[in-house]
């Protein structure tokens, strides 16, 4: 057969008479989801269906598997930054494979996390990935029972398949960056007690401060919601104390950018008065007039994990949660307590 001389859709027979192999063998080669050959086969067949002008007919192979290679993804809100990274990561790792992902939000109510993954569900999807796991949400439940493939990212229920960050081990290196600059009087924005990433992160803070013989004050631990609304009110409580900490760690950024907007229109300095730590590094806080020091989660490990689990995980004998760890990234809001004293 002559390259190029086809004309119409060109299928993978037509690549496999010119390339001289077996159908399967073309088919395994360009199948994405595999592990790319360097052979001289494999070679032969890409560069033959590169000339011929192949284009895999993803629809067709789906069917012929009873999928429709979609992935849904449930997030509280796009209008949360670390949300948005997180969807955004798994949407990466699905094209990566040859899958698109579908998003719903739930305005983070649980009553409206059912109604989300109806929605999903019945546009096709093959599994969800779920990042609004909390105490009281029975959905993780509702899917096993229904046998739907789902998988947790962010946030884990202790119990199902889950990708997370080491919220402990962020919440100690938080901790501990501001112990070894001298400060003592740490409070934390803690986030809300029913999400597993702020209660690990909590952990952390409180583990830290133990194994530096420093005591753990309760008047110091503020909880509050994910918000900037919420890292405001919540750092106003904290400076109002009869002895106001000298450093905040905020459990994430949106909180933490909060609490540096308290802190300037109560005339005090980052970090000449206060140092500041948040959590999650998203784009807009190294920006800041002062950039903020924070632990950078590695967004894109978590979404590859999370899929992968997804499509393979049940069938294979591994923990069901896997932690990747985050990073300290300092910037200018942290500085040694003898720099701080006012």
């Amino acid at each position: 057969m002559e390259i190029g001389a086809k004309t119409g859709r060109v299928t993978i027979l037509d690549v496999a008479a010119a390339a001289g192999v077996s159908k399967s063998t073309v088919s395994r080669i360009l199948d994405e989801r595999l592990p790319a050959s360097d052979s001289e086969s494999a070679r032969k067949v890409r560069q033959v269906a590169e000339q011929l002008g192949y284009v895999r007919d993803v629809s067709a192979a789906s069917l012929r598997r009873g999928q429709t290679m979609t992935i849904g993804v449930i997030v509280p809100r796009l209008t949360d930054t670390v949300m948005a990274m997180l969807y955004e990561a798994v949407a990466r790792a699905c094209d990566r494979t040859g899958r698109i992902a579908l998003v719903a939000t739930t305005e983070d109510r649980v009553e409206n996390e059912l109604r989300a993954a109806e929605s999903l569900l019945q546009r096709g999807v093959d599994g969800l990935v779920l990042a609004t796991a909390r105490d009281e949400d029975d959905l993780p439940d509702v899917l096993t029972k229904r046998g739907v493939p789902f998988v947790l990212a962010l946030r884990t229920d202790g119990k199902s398949l889950s990708s997370v960050g080491d919220d402990r081990l962020g919440g100690y290196l938080a901790t501990r960056h501001l112990l070894d600059l001298g400060h003592r009087r740490i409070g934390i924005i803690a986030g809300p007690d029913y999400a597993s990433s702020a209660r690990g992160r909590r952990n952390g803070y409180v583990g830290a401060l133990t194994e530096h013989g420093v005591d753990v004050d309760p008047e110091l631990i503020v909880e509050s919601t994910f918000s900037i609304d919420a890292g405001t009110d919540a750092a106003l409580l904290l400076m109002r104390l009869a002895s106001p900490p000298t450093a905040i760690f905020a459990v994430n950024d949106n909180t933490a950018i909060g609490a540096m907007s308290a802190l300037i229109n109560l005339g005090l300095g980052v970090p000449k008065d206060v140092s500041l730590v948040g959590y999650n590094d998203i784009p807009i806080v190294g920006c800041l007039p002062t950039p903020l020091t924070t632990l950078r989660v590695p967004f894109d490990q978590i979404a590859s994990t999370a899929l992968d689990l997804l499509v393979t995980g049940r069938s294979r004998p591994r923990e069901p949660i896997q932690m990747v760890a985050p990073t300290l990234i300092p910037r200018r809001s942290t500085a040694a307590r003898d720099a701080t004293a006012v």
